[in-house]
């Protein structure tokens, strides 16, 4: 079993940046790249972003088009999430996840494999 572990969460005020980290336990050979999600209370988990190994491409949601970046290791099964312009309503507890294969619509939590607990980003206003 493959354990994710994110890192890079905490405070920030509106306007500012973090940065997240998400290190696998192993290796994750054969896997169609790593992605982030997140949770704000009250509401379902939600896709944020995805960078997949073959060919580096990324995926985002809209609502962080421009303000996030995803980046990733496929070497070390790792991926980094850069957050700037951050706003209140990214406050949520972010989680990194293995998209196991190329198949599959990837904003769906179905097509990923392994999870990890999930780092607490909170924005102020």
């Amino acid at each position: 079993q493959v354990q994710l572990v994110e890192s890079g969460g905490g405070l920030a005020q509106a306007g500012g940046s973090l940065r997240l980290s998400c290190a696998a336990s192993r290796r994750t050979f054969g896997s169609a790249g790593m992605g982030w999600f997140r949770q704000a209370p009250g509401k379902a988990r939600e896709f944020v972003a995805l960078v997949t190994w073959t060919n580096g491409r990324t995926y985002y949601a809209d609502s962080v088009k421009g303000r996030f970046t995803i980046s990733g290791d496929s070497n070390k099964s790792a991926a980094y999430l850069q957050m700037t312009s951050l706003k209140p309503e990214d406050t949520a507890v972010y989680f990194c996840a293995v998209k196991g294969s190329y198949a599959g619509t990837y904003y769906y939590e179905n097509v990923y494999d392994h999870w990890g607990r999930g780092t607490q980003v909170t924005v102020s206003s």
